[in-house]
């Protein structure tokens, strides 16, 4: 029962979380992410969704661990490294930009640090944490929850380049020809 609940909440903050990305993209003049406007309330709107799905997908792969049928050299030589090298690149980078920044709220262009070789270092890192704890937990729901969520992580970038772009203009620009979006 209470798994069942947590596997629905994690359904359903990753199908709004989702939604309004692509709704973002769709509509850029009306986009709810980046923030048109960063408040007080923003950091909730960002952080919540985005810890409660972390959260979710730690559960789930507690209480279905080792349920699927993969090899432990995997789970702990791919599963464990990817989890570990994606938290050394988010955490790194958070610290260069600061929590608001990453939050959404307006700050310099980097294009130092891990900055250099992806536009977006910190989604390619989270999509090695989730990835990582897919196959450390081996739990099938985290793969059901977990796909979702790296497709949030894969879609956010597209509505943040018009945003950049607007912000920063010919240096956003002429970042992104040189550097890739992902890897």
């Amino acid at each position: 029962m209470m798994q069942t609940a947590i596997i629905y909440l994690g359904f359903g903050v990753a199908a709004a979380t989702l939604t309004a990305i692509l709704w973002s993209i769709v509509f850029p003049k009306r986009r709810i992410w980046p923030p048109k406007q960063y408040t007080a309330l923003t950091p909730v709107f960002v952080w919540v969704p985005t810890f409660t799905l972390f959260g979710i997908l730690i559960v789930l792969g507690i209480l279905g661990w080792g349920n699927a049928a993969i090899q432990g050299w995997l789970r702990f030589g791919v599963g464990l490294p990817l989890i570990v090298i994606g938290n050394v690149i988010v955490w790194l980078e958070v610290s260069h930009f600061g929590v608001p920044q990453t939050g959404g709220a307006k700050g310099t262009l980097r294009t130092e640090g891990m900055y250099r070789y992806s536009r977006n270092p910190q989604y390619v890192a989270d999509i090695a944490i989730v990835g990582g704890w897919m196959i450390l937990s081996a739990a099938p729901w985290v793969f059901a929850v977990g796909a979702p969520v790296i497709a949030i992580l894969v879609v956010t970038p597209f509505a943040e380049e018009r945003w950049l772009k607007d912000q920063y203009g010919t240096a956003f620009e002429d970042y992104a020809k040189r550097v890739r979006r992902f890897f």
